[in-house]
């Protein structure tokens, strides 16, 4: 099977047209065996024990695992289907066991110990120690302190926890792709788009139906919740996206939640950790968890009050506008698009025709070259897993090959929801050679039609940036170990490059480089330049506390003992109390379908956006000082941020960048909820 198995060749780019799911398992299979070969040499070399022959032996072993894993888990969000989910269901207790087997070797670890108390022998240099550092702790927060009996212990809850994640994400999906909305009456869309009325036509028509299919797709679901006229449509589009995983089918995630929080409680309390948040905080900026209820909170009583005063003029608005006597979820975007086109004469519909994808893609691209002088060549040569995907040679300002760029942006059934930045290959420097890395962006916007191509909201106009910043993380990586390689940093500091990225939107400068009409080719005009920033602040209260209600909703999951906790619904209820503004839907919950929590790596950890929207607020001031595409400022935003990766303390690598700490004001400011 190896001589023809494309997983088990040597490869640059990953050979997607050449891998079939058979291919796979037996990749796994070989690629574990190889890796336990690497840990094995290590562990029964005779000389005395030293950073190169153990810890940096260690972050090189198991290449071809890291390989085989990231293309399969990245195919598993990005272009799934029922054989690669069995795949992924029978690997994963694997990939977990043997997780355990590296975290619990006892001789492995022995070696480990010896050359951490010894790191003064060695002549370390900063990342070497950095390393080291991560390294021994990565063993001792995993266990490899830990008995016999208690290892097997972990071993159990690793496997059951590796399993019910992709449980939940696939549960997530099925009922994503299974919720379809057949609307006959043309009548009942009204106000919708006309592109989204089109997409959901050539819908019906692939499925062999009459008029229209809605799903919850975000680039249905969305104008469908700013625009449908009928309120009826929106409730019930609503209550289909806010009850996934939460109905009484076989999709449930209700007990998938308690199972999980429950095991990472006993998890963290097993290794010596009073719970999961106090786990996972230690290894992030925030460091405690009453340092993160603290900072929700300082945001949640400045912010509280604009969102009361922002609820009761939207409420009052609906009813003036419409006779809305009880104001409901499935009323809020609606009027808030009203309301704004009221206040700022700014239509969404007549923004749209100026973001055209291909043209924001440019104009993204010039931004990076002004910015960090990196150029963008599209290639047809690179292999891609399905034909939506487009791909790009990145160079640097000398010319040199920089990175490749994956581009995947419209939904299908095979792709969950959302938009994430992701790695096929990390950049590392390995026997003189320094490996440049291959990252890749995934989207959900619109698909063109045969009437118009893709044109994007001024929120996936953001959501676009917002991912390319990530992607700038990875593609500038210049360090020499792949496990401190670019986005590999505390996940409290890893939305910066990120959220700032997202501030050039608002400038007219950078603006004028991307936001032309598609049929004209005109600049968008001032005025709606003017208009885009005055709203920029628009609903800013209640858009703050609902990102405070998710970071408390993760916190009552993960910073408790959730032993009591038996009704996934009402321990939600409790931890929005605080937040709440709309009355609650009794056939919807959050949990069963959060998945940055419960699939992906944010738990304990989703009020990081908002951390780190104080230090992108701040850093995004300081170029506005300078100017916005001042070079020295991006230089050394690349140079102290970009290209350092996990190799630094985070708030040094801030102050070095800022030359000060960040100033927290700078958020509430610009969120214009801070008298200036």
């Amino acid at each position: 099977m190896s001589i023809k198995n494309p997983l088990l060749q040597d490869f640059d780019h990953p050979p997607f047209s050449k891998i079939k799911n058979e291919h796979f398992q037996p990749a796994f299979e070989k690629a574990l065996e190889m890796a336990r070969a690497d840990i094995q040499k290590i562990t029964e070399n005779s000389d005395s024990p030293n950073f190169e022959n153990t810890i940096e032996a260690l972050e090189f072993s198991g290449e071809k695992l890291d390989r085989v894993a990231s293309i399969f888990f990245n195919l598993n969000s990005a272009e799934t289907n029922p054989e690669i989910q069995k795949i992924a269901q029978e690997v994963s207790p694997k990939l977990s066991e043997f997780n355990n087997d590296l975290l619990l070797n006892e001789a492995l670890f022995e070696k480990i110990k010896h050359v951490f108390e010894n790191q003064s022998d060695f002549k370390l240099n900063h990342e070497q120690e950095r390393l080291l550092d991560k390294v021994y702790k990565n063993f001792t927060r995993n266990g490899a302190n830990l008995d016999s009996e208690k290892q097997t212990e972990l071993r159990e809850i690793d496997k059951k926890l590796a399993k019910l994640s992709l449980t939940f994400g696939e549960n997530v999906l099925a009922e994503t792709n299974n919720f379809e909305l057949h609307i006959t009456d043309d009548k009942e869309l009204e106000g919708i788009p006309e592109s989204v009325k089109e997409s959901a036509a050539e819908l019906a028509k692939s499925k062999d139906k009459s008029n229209f299919i809605l799903t919850l797709d975000f680039p249905t679901f969305l104008p469908v919740m700013k625009f449908a006229k009928n309120r009826e449509l929106r409730e019930t589009m609503l209550k289909g996206f806010g009850s996934k995983a939460f109905k009484d089918n076989e999709y449930n995630n209700e007990t998938i939640v308690l199972e999980i929080s429950k095991l990472r409680f006993q998890r963290a309390q097993l290794l010596g950790f009073e719970n999961h948040a106090d786990f996972v905080l230690q290894e992030r900026m925030a460091k405690s968890e009453t340092k993160v209820q603290k900072f929700l909170d300082d945001i949640l009583v400045k912010a509280k009050p604009a969102a009361k005063k922002e609820f009761d003029e939207l409420a009052d608005f609906a009813l003036k506008t419409d006779n809305i006597q009880s104001f409901q979820k499935w009323d809020n975007a609606f009027y808030t698009e009203k309301l704004k086109q009221a206040k700022f004469d700014l239509d969404e519909a007549k923004l749209k025709p100026y973001f055209e994808l291909n043209n924001v893609i440019d104009g993204m691209f010039k931004i990076a070259n002004m910015l960090y002088g990196l150029q963008f060549e599209k290639s047809s040569e690179i292999d891609v897993y399905h034909e939506d995907v487009v791909t790009y040679k990145v160079k640097d300002e000398e010319n040199s090959y920089l990175a490749t760029l994956y581009a995947d942006f419209h939904p299908r059934a095979g792709k969950r929801d959302g938009a994430w930045m992701t790695i096929y290959k990390n950049q590392f420097k390995k026997s003189g050679n320094n490996e440049r890395p291959q990252v890749s962006i995934v989207c959900n916007f619109t698909k063109p039609t045969q009437k118009q191509p893709s044109l994007l909201t001024f929120n996936e106009v953001t959501t676009l940036f917002h991912e390319f910043g990530h992607a700038l993380h990875a593609m500038n990586a210049n360090t020499t170990y792949p496990s401190l390689s670019g986005a590999s940093v505390y996940w409290d500091f890893v939305e910066l490059p990120s959220q700032l990225m997202e501030n050039w939107c608002y400038e007219k400068e950078a603006l004028e480089l991307f936001a032309k009409h598609y049929e004209t080719d005109e600049v968008i005009p001032q005025e709606f330049i003017d208009k885009i920033r005055k709203s920029a602040n628009f609903m800013e209260g209640m858009q703050t506390i609902r990102q405070v209600s998710f970071g408390k909703l993760d916190m009552a999951w993960h910073a408790i003992n959730p032993k009591d906790v038996e009704d996934v619904k009402a321990h939600e209820v409790e931890a929005f109390k605080a937040t709440d503004l709309f009355p609650d839907i009794s056939t919807n919950c959050m949990s069963t379908a959060f998945g940055h929590i419960f699939q992906g790596g944010y738990s304990a950890g989703y009020y990081s956006y908002k951390w780190a929207e104080v230090l992108d607020a701040d850093a995004f001031e300081y170029f506005k000082s300078q100017g916005i595409f001042n070079k020295k400022v991006a230089q050394s935003f690349k140079e102290n941020i970009l290209m350092q990766g996990g190799t630094v303390d985070p708030m040094e690598l801030y102050e070095k960048f800022r030359g000060q700490k960040p100033n927290p004001d700078a958020l509430l400011k610009r969120a214009g909820l801070l008298k200036v």
